[in-house]
């Protein structure tokens, strides 16, 4: 049921616990660690943020306001969702447009975007310019703006040569952004790489003859400021919530399906595991959420990561005795589990586990290989609150 949060405590404390009382007994020390196993770690840890290698990192641009903007919404300042519903699937990507022509042409390179994702929904943004002093009280209010796809280079300017995505009214005299859904395109794209012949956009009086270009302008990214240039925003679903794999209880024991490398933990031969159930004047200490930062800068992962640049992952500690109270939020099966190891019923049945019960999802704003910047949600990432299970 948690599965990807007890990875990532495993591996967290293999590479980033912040020094606290029990630095020793909760940090590992990369500089002693050999080579291959700090490999391992750090490719495990890629895995359970989807990625076989971490993204190029060069010098990167501005990040979208846009995006910027819709990571703020949906997280908190260390990347905790707000709310799990506020965002369409689980991925959102901004397209900047690789064609700068001067016409209102676009095209953009999605090969970035796995074939196993679902398409949500896609959004064509373009920035629109205030009409030129000269033309400011032009006759015309709202003129016609459509988005085709385009189906054939040579046959644009006929109805066979294109497919209509999206039409509206937009205002003559306003300007910012103008969004238009070109969801069924981007579909059709990402089932044949080859018919992505980019975009055309055309505007037209309320009549149907040619608008003079002087009055209605979209911002270009080859004339323009970045932060204004023509943008596609995909929303897709990569299937990753429905295929977590389930942690197998037995014996009071949780086992992953996958296995981790085995790492040293300093100080070990020293104390036992069970030790950690004491505090420092030898009192078992209750079944409690303690904290856990996850620092993306000292993993050496600060170069392509815009937001967070780090979070707390929290992880669960204590012991778990007889008699379970309330407070310690414990499963009919924990309770059973107590009374049964209380009483010596059977041998070898240990006490219930201190383990996550709330699990939190995050979010990630980062740039991945083609500059393009990605907004991720990974669910059960932070233990929200720990019980006896």
């Amino acid at each position: 049921m948690f599965p990807v949060v007890l990875v990532v405590i495993s591996l967290v404390r293999v590479l980033i616990a912040r020094p606290s009382m029990d630095y020793l007994e909760n940090h590992f020390n990369l500089a002693n660690e050999p080579k291959e196993v700090r490999s391992k770690a750090i490719k495990r840890l890629l895995e359970v943020f989807g990625m076989e290698d971490p993204p190029l990192t060069r010098g990167h641009k501005q990040p979208p306001q846009y995006m910027l903007d819709l990571y703020n919404t949906v997280a908190d300042v260390d990347g905790v969702t707000k709310d799990p519903y506020l965002l369409e699937g689980n991925t959102v990507r901004s397209f900047f447009d690789k064609l700068h022509s001067e016409e209102v042409e676009y095209m953009f390179n999605l090969s970035t975007v796995a074939k196993s994702e679902r398409v949500l929904t896609a959004e064509l943004h373009l920035f629109k310019l205030r009409p030129q002093a000269s033309v400011a009280f032009n006759r015309h209010h709202y003129c016609q703006v459509s988005v085709y796809q385009i189906l054939d280079g040579g046959e644009m300017n006929v109805s066979q040569g294109k497919k209509l995505l999206s039409s509206r009214l937009v205002p003559i005299h306003s300007n910012g952004w103008e969004v238009f859904t070109i969801t069924q395109a981007v579909r059709s794209w990402m089932s044949d790489k080859s018919s992505n012949l980019g975009l055309l956009v055309t505007v037209k009086t309320l009549a149907g003859s040619q608008m003079d270009d002087k009055v209605l302008r979209f911002a270009s990214g080859r004339d323009h400021h970045h932060s204004k240039q023509p943008m596609l925003v995909l929303f897709t679903d990569d299937g990753r919530r429905t295929a977590s794999p389930e942690i197998n209880i037995k014996d009071g024991e949780a086992s992953l399906p996958f296995t981790l490398p085995m790492l040293p933990m300093a100080g070990a031969g020293r104390r036992s595991p069970r030790s950690l159930d004491y505090d420092e004047n030898g009192e078992k200490t209750a079944c409690q959420r303690q904290p856990l930062y996850v620092d993306f800068e000292e993993i050496g992962w600060s170069g392509w990561i815009v937001s967070p640049r780090g979070y707390n992952a929290y992880h669960c500690k204590g012991s778990c005795p007889f008699p379970l109270g309330q407070n310690m939020r414990p499963t009919n099966h924990a309770t059973v589990q107590s009374i049964i190891n209380a009483l010596k019923l059977t041998k070898g049945i240990d006490t219930p586990c201190c383990v996550p019960d709330k699990l939190y999802s995050i979010n990630l704003l980062y740039f991945d290989d083609d500059e393009n910047v990605v907004l991720k949600q990974y669910d059960d990432m932070v233990a929200g609150s720990c019980g006896c299970h």
